[in-house]
């Protein structure tokens, strides 16, 4: 029985990466050097018990233990040919297991077919085996593992003279206080027996992300020395691979122009220059089966990426010395860009090409896909043979087939389980019981298969070691009597009539895929008030398709996290431009403006329209006019208004329109108090008091002048008086004096 354990957390990983293979060879060695052990019994062996599982590391779940049996060599067993194994013990308990010891058994009889041969890995079978060998087996410290080599001689009667065939193994660690038991498989190949060609598929994907592009620094990080994307061309260069390539690596190199770092160039030349055949993915290896489960045929691509484009990324370099030329050439310092096709490109590739999440795409998924004809070539999908009729209780299903008219490439279900599993194993002790199985199970498959070319997968998984990976294709082209297929070649093989099961829908995805999709639809809109729409549109439908990606299956908390985080960015640009709401204004004039600010939070100039409705005659406003919001500001717009007979409250509706007439952010009302009588009321105030202070000024210079004649007059009578006084004292004088009156003439 295989021990598959969880995947382990990523520090586990990274530390296991380092030292996991060799721990692991160290330990095989040492049980090695302890020499060749003999054959102890013969017994009928009981069905496994199951054993705790173990994670790639060799970790297990706290106060657990996991005991594992892996044959060396992919389980090849040439006949005459010594028999070597593994056996590893992962303790994740608190308290060290008990010494004891490990038996080895062998069964001399073949199984008879995949169906024996899943029975015995599981625990669930039974068959006479021979102790061939036994070894101590150490106590095993807390939270660590242990492995010990086991070999038998080939000069031992029972491995002396085995015909072509699977064969079942088991070990068994006994204890004082338990027992352990875990069963593999090997094979005894036929070097008669004819070819089989087989083909193995592996995935050229990044890690999950809710970006629209890998960035420089995180390109990097993946093609650098240790780097995932160079651990998988390590482990594809120099095999016969078909490579399934995510487009969106190759375009997040390209869009960088002149500015790409050395390494991530080198690594899309090495990438380029594979002589592996291949096909792409969706961009992002965005999930096909919820696409079309949503009704999103054909499935979404990206429609741009010219906004991720630099201008001085692109300026042609001059040549050295350049040749004069006769006619007039374009601008030498205008930047030339590459266009989409260019972009996504992969290589030589075959068009059309779908590679569902395994087990996700039913019979609706394959029709509506071989509906699909790109470049006059129809759809071809890929699915694994455990859903379809004939493979579904892991029966073998060559690769070639068709489905009510859609064609198809069907892999291998178990055997690419098993290989996928290996893929992530970094302790080579743990990888090889995975690849033991399915190199069993391959044998199997080939003989089945009767000529006809097989499929199976390396699936996608992250973060492997090219040690693993590379182990895992090796192993699956090594099987005896296959011989590497190509794509192209499986492609033309004759195609069998397949029947594909019906699968549930996934709703919480196909649900999510709809409502990405309605929400690009919103901002799509939105957009047109920008000069070039596809400043948002571009990374909108390029995000959409990265958090559609397969890489997300693995983590749905995190998934679901990030696609809440996406639509909520998206509402917040959404409601990036709107009117801000303003205090109730006084108008006391026939006519004004009124100040209406337009924010916009966007970093690009926004062009909209203000549409201003009054709700009320008393007020005639200006219906339309124009607004160029400036980028992250509030803009200043005045809205021209004239008072009409009457005075009131008058409520003008706001509301902004995209040059395209679709709304732009919430509407709002501007309440305006409108006293427009007030003017004249005004006016014949200021008559009056302008009237009033001339006729004051008028009476009070009459006032004054009547005031002055009479002062005038009062002198007047003062001088007469005094005259008469005069001549009554000469009168007197003259009397007193005896003489006459003075005459006038005397005067």
């Amino acid at each position: 029985m295989i021990e598959s354990p969880p995947r382990p957390a990523l520090s586990a990983r990274a530390l296991r990466a380092r030292v996991g293979v060799v721990a692991g060879l160290a330990a095989l060695l040492v049980g090695l050097c302890a020499g060749p052990a003999t054959a102890v019994s013969t017994v009928s062996t009981p069905s496994p018990t199951p054993s705790p599982t173990a994670d790639a590391g060799g970790v297990v779940e706290p106060g657990a233990a996991a005991f594992t049996l892996s044959p060396i060599s992919g389980g090849v067993l040439h006949a005459g040919a010594p028999l070597t194994v593994s056996v590893t013990m992962t303790n994740g308990r608190v308290t060290p297991t008990t010494a004891g010891s490990v038996t080895l058994g062998f069964g001399p009889t073949a199984l008879a077919d995949r169906d024996e041969l899943a029975e015995w890995l599981a625990g669930d079978g039974e068959a006479d085996t021979v102790d061939v060998a036994s070894v101590a087996f150490p106590e095993v410290e807390p939270d660590s593992d242990l492995t010990r080599g086991v070999m038998v001689e080939e000069a031992g009667p029972v491995l002396a003279s085995l015909a072509p065939g699977v064969y079942p193994v088991v070990a068994t660690l006994t204890t004082a206080d338990e027992s352990f038991t875990s069963t593999s498989a090997v094979v005894v190949p036929d070097e008669a027996a004819p070819a089989g060609g087989v083909g193995v598929v592996v995935p050229v994907t990044a890690d999950a992300t809710g970006e629209a592009l890998l960035t420089a620094d995180e390109l990097v990080e993946l093609m650098g020395p240790e780097g995932s994307l160079t651990n998988i061309l390590d482990a594809v260069e120099g095999t016969d691979a078909i490579l399934a390539i995510d487009p969106a690596i190759p375009a997040a190199i390209r869009v960088l122009g002149t500015a790409v770092p050395e390494t991530v160039a080198l690594w899309l030349l090495r990438l380029e220059e594979l002589a592996n055949t291949r096909f792409a993915l969706q961009f992002g290896d965005a999930d096909v089966s919820a696409q079309v489960q949503a009704g999103i045929v054909p499935p979404l691509g990206p429609t741009s990426l010219q906004s991720f484009m630099t201008p001085d990324a692109f300026v042609p370099v001059p040549a050295p010395t350049p040749t004069p030329s006769a006619s007039p050439t374009a601008d030498p310092t205008l930047p030339v860009y590459p266009d989409l096709a260019t972009l996504l490109g992969v290589g030589t590739a075959r068009a059309a090409t779908f590679w569902p999440a395994t087990g996700t795409a039913g019979a609706d998924v394959v029709s509506a896909l071989g509906g699909i004809t790109v470049d006059e070539v129809q759809g071809l999908t890929l699915i694994p043979s455990t859903t379809t009729a004939a493979g579904a209780d892991g029966s073998t299903v060559t690769a070639r087939g068709d489905a009510d008219g859609s064609p198809v490439l069907v892999y291998d279900g178990v055997v690419s389980q098993e290989l996928q599993a290996a893929s992530e194993m970094d302790a080579a002790p743990l990888r090889g019981a995975h690849l033991a199985a399915a190199t069993s199970y391959l044998a199997f498959a080939l003989d089945d298969a009767r000529g006809a070319p097989l499929l199976v997968t390396v699936d996608r998984g992250e973060d492997r070691s090219r040690v693993a990976l590379r182990t895992s294709i090796t192993t699956a082209l090594a099987t005896p009597s296959a011989v590497p297929e190509s794509l192209d070649t499986l492609v033309a093989a004759p195609g069998q009539q397949v029947e594909v099961l019906d699968i549930a829908a996934d709703e919480v995805r196909a649900g999510a895929a709809s409502a990405l999709l309605a929400d690009e639809d919103s901002l799509g809109q939105f957009a047109t008030i920008l000069d070039d729409p596809g400043l948002i549109t571009q990374p909108e439908r390029a995000e959409i398709l990265q958090l559609l990606g397969n890489a997300w299956r693995p983590e749905p908390a995190l998934w679901a996290a990030a696609l809440a985080e996406h639509r909520a960015d998206s509402a917040a640009t959404l409601d990036s431009v709107g009117i801000l709401r303003a205090s109730p204004i006084q108008l006391i004039t026939s006519g004004a403006v009124i100040p209406v600010w337009v924010r916009n939070d966007l970093p690009y100039p926004a062009n909209v329209t203000l549409f201003a409705t009054p709700d009320d005659l008393r007020l005639r406003v200006q219906q339309t006019t124009t607004v160029v919001a400036q980028p992250q500001s509030n803009t200043r717009v005045e809205v021209p208004v004239q008072a009409q007979l009457g005075s009131g409250d008058v409520m003008i509706a706001l509301e902004l329109r995209s040059p395209t007439g679709v709304p732009i952010g919430a509407p709002q009302t501007r309440e305006v108090h409108v006293r427009a009588e007030w003017e004249g009321i005004g006016l014949i105030v200021i008559g009056i008091f302008g009237v009033g202070f001339l006729l004051l000024g008028v009476i009070r210079m009459v006032l004054r002048r009547r005031r002055r004649g009479a002062d005038d007059a009062g002198a007047d009578g003062d001088r007469g008086s005094a005259a008469t006084d005069d001549v009554a004292l000469g009168t007197a004088d003259d009397a007193l004096n005896g003489g006459t009156p003075a005459t006038k003439d005397d005067a």
